[in-house]
């Protein structure tokens, strides 16, 4: 535990040192794309963050190389090495993306290429353990078909939810954590080493997240930009990859007693089965919904509208920083509660635990539309969000008329108002093509008026 906690503090460390840089080099190499019709942020922000998360990726990967435990994992698998030429070739594309805006269909054979290259190296899905048959074989077209398949999703997925500051990162930080603690726990409990590349993954993953957020948290200094979410879902979906297809359930032993046992103790081998999907929920579901919606309306499905579900909790009236807490609660939620299962699938506690904590979660996000306000003599102790509002007099009116800042935003918690954009709409006509924060699009700029 110790070397991997060393692996994640000096990759969070390189990421974080590296970010101030890289964000000078990106507003001197014009990685600034102007602000478009869907985004949340007021100003130019330069891109270009996945520059430092990915050296981030090397120390880390080098660091382990050279610990005498984690040492192992290099010597007794190639998964590292198809790891980091994967991200490299992601990472490039990524990067070029951020500066000149690559072609939808070319960073589509990218993903699938990065893949392609992992699986050639030895990181692939070998076989999948299926409630009521067993372990069940992969050929090798199988297995490399579904794993360029989960490695494209989980890409896409990450990168959809990309939109308000720390979002992506802080979700992904979160998943990651989760992911770290089962995987640790195959390793560690049951003695199987073929889990250890997985626990490594996750650990330099959430390094790279933990030492980004502090630069891209609300009002953000820096965007990951392609190259960093592309970079996270590639590393995401390797260690899904890694403890899904390559961990062998028979070793686990957990086919002996009764039947009903048997079924309980086979629950951490069908996790692997659904922690990629716990971790990706919130993402793939957002992807899915993106996808319907922009094909009932006519549109591309990688045409950017502002649909999104961190989008419409804003125009229920969060502010940006609940928003983002109102899905780091909800990612937690997921990713922990499947987590809590595999360990004991038969303890009620958990179920009413997870109900319980979903219950305050819809409370959450509903409480823009039941605001409490204070009294008037407690309004000096609260936000304002909180207050009365107060009719102004005719010389404060005429005094504030010219650049009075609209109630209903100063409400709502955000900083300055907000042009509100209606749900599903795509940057209005004056924006053809506008994509937004996918992996598979351009992000067309707004023209200058």
């Amino acid at each position: 535990m110790r070397e991997y906690l060393l692996t994640l503090c000096v990759t969070a460390a390189v990421t974080y040192l590296l970010t101030g840089p890289v964000r000078k080099f990106a507003i001197v190499a014009g990685a600034m794309p102007e602000i478009r019709a869907r985004d949340v942020h007021r100003e130019p922000t330069p891109r270009l963050g996945g520059i430092a998360m990915f050296f981030g990726l090397c120390a880390g990967l080098l660091v382990a190389d050279h610990l005498a435990n984690l040492n192992q994992v290099f010597e007794k698998s190639n998964e590292p090495r198809a790891l980091l030429s994967g991200a490299a070739l992601i990472w490039l594309i990524g990067v070029l993306d951020d500066k000149f805006e690559i072609d939808a269909l070319i960073k589509l054979g990218a993903q699938m290429i990065a893949a392609g290259v992992m699986v050639m190296q030895g990181l692939t899905i070998l076989w999948l353990p299926i409630p009521g048959v067993g372990t069940v074989a992969l050929t090798q077209w199988q297995g490399t078909l579904l794993t360029v398949a989960l490695v494209v999703i989980t890409i896409n997925a990450v990168n959809f939810v990309d939109g308000l500051d720390g979002l992506a990162a802080g979700m992904v930080c979160i998943a990651s954590a989760a992911f770290f603690m089962y995987a640790y726990r195959i390793w560690y409990s049951y003695g199987i080493e073929a889990a250890a590349p997985a626990t490594l993954f996750a650990a330099v993953l959430m390094g790279m997240c933990v030492g980004f957020l502090p630069h891209n948290m609300h009002p953000a200094r820096i965007f990951m930009g392609d190259s960093g979410s592309m970079l996270i879902g590639l590393v995401l979906a390797a260690g899904a990859i890694s403890v899904t297809g390559q961990v062998d359930p028979d070793v686990m032993k957990l086919f002996s007693g009764s039947e009903r046992n048997a079924v309980h103790q086979m629950v951490p081998v069908y996790i692997p089965l659904l922690m990629p999907l716990t971790i990706i929920a919130i993402p793939a579901a957002d992807l899915i919904l993106a996808i319907v919606r922009r094909t009932w309306r006519g549109q591309s499905p990688f045409a950017a509208d502002r649909g999104h579900l961190h989008h419409r909790l804003l125009e229920i009236g969060h502010s940006h920083s609940r928003a983002v807490l109102i899905m780091y609660f909800w990612s937690a939620l997921i990713a922990f509660g499947a987590l809590a299962y595999s360990v004991n699938s038969a303890s009620m506690w958990i179920v009413l635990g997870v109900v319980f904590l979903s219950a305050v979660g819809l409370v959450l996000l509903l409480l823009p539309r039941f605001t409490p306000r204070a009294p008037r003599w407690a309004e000096a102790f609260v936000p304002p969000r909180y207050r009365r509002r107060r009719a102004a007099s005719a010389p404060e009116a005429a005094e504030g008329a010219g650049g009075a800042v609209d109630a209903g935003s100063v409400e709502s918690g955000d900083d300055e108002p907000r042009t509100p954009v209606p749900v599903g709409v795509s940057g209005g006509p004056g924006v053809p093509g506008v994509n937004g924060a996918t992996a598979l699009g351009a992000r067309s700029r707004v023209p200058r008026g």
